[in-house]
């Protein structure tokens, strides 16, 4: 039977309490069960709400604080730009899913390291730790400029969706509907109606 995720409890001292070692954790604890892949839950004790993506945001942020962000102003501020915008849900999948692939590429090099020199052969272990000092810095330039790429990607997608729904629609007479260079739909309707001749 799979062992269910560990639960852990934040109460409104914003104190952090991991039910199964019944003690209470930092948000440094919280990072290391990330760094180690294990699966947990963070709820409001007094709620019982899910709130393991707002601790998730704040370890972000205790990392981008550091010496080391990942992330730029300019790409953070289009980043909130995409909040409540049509993309947003598209934009997420996306992210997600490279960044995945981005992982499971991390983790096959790190086996074939492993593969060719053994687990525990002190030349292997050398071999790695200089890939890691160069892989560090590498990786995190190659993320910003890969996301900017997808922003401006996702930004041009954007503008074509727009311009072909006006374009789409401009035929329409709907009021107050202002076609790319033209006047709103009910006053071309009125210019466009035929006078009564004068008797």
């Amino acid at each position: 039977m799979a062992e269910q995720s560990r639960l852990i409890k934040k109460y409104p001292n914003r104190r952090l309490y991991d039910t199964r070692t019944s003690s209470y954790i930092t948000l440094s604890d919280v990072k290391e069960l990330v760094l180690k892949n294990e699966e947990f839950q963070v709820v409001d004790a007094k709620s019982g709400e899910d709130i393991t993506r707002s601790i998730l945001l704040q370890i972000i942020l205790e990392e981008e604080s550091g010496g080391m962000p990942m992330f730029t102003s300019d790409l953070l501020s289009q980043m909130i730009r995409f909040y409540g915008n049509a993309m947003q849900g598209m934009m997420g999948k996306y992210l997600e899913g490279n960044i995945k692939a981005f992982t499971d590429m991390q983790s096959k090099l790190q086996d074939q390291a492993r593969a060719m020199y053994g687990e525990n052969n002190p030349a292997s272990k050398d071999l790695w730790a200089q890939f890691l000092n160069f892989q560090g810095p590498a990786m995190q330039s190659m993320m910003g400029a890969y996301m900017e790429q997808s922003k401006n990607m996702f930004m041009q997608m954007q503008e074509q969706i727009e311009s072909q729904t006006r374009n789409m629609f401009s035929g329409f007479q709907f009021p107050n509907f202002v076609a790319p260079g033209g006047k709103p739909a009910e006053k071309r309707e009125a210019a466009e109606e035929p006078t009564p001749e004068k008797k």
